[in-house]
C-alpha cells in the first residue's frame, strides 16, 4: 500500500483480539486517497494523501 505524501504515514500492524483472548495480526490502513495537488515547484502532480489532512485544507488543489 502507498504512504501520504506530506506524512509519510502508511499501514500499521497490530493484532485482531477475539473474546477468547486470540491473537491473529491484522493491518490498519490509513484513509488515503489519490488526488491532484500543486506541489512547491507549481507542478501539478497525483499523490496519496491522507483524507485527514484534505479535510484540513493543508494542500492546494489546481
Amino acid at each position: 500500500m502507498a504512504k501520504c505524501y506530506l506524512s509519510g504515514k502508511g499501514p500499521m500492524i497490530g493484532n485482531n483480539v477475539s473474546h477468547a483472548n486470540n491473537r491473529t495480526r491484522r493491518r490498519f490502513k490509513p484513509n488515503l486517497q489519490r488526488i491532484r495537488i500543486k506541489d512547491e515547484n507549481g507542478r501539478v502532480r497525483r499523490v496519496w494523501v491522507q483524507a485527514k489532512y484534505i479535510k484540513a485544507g493543508k494542500i492546494v488543489k489546481p
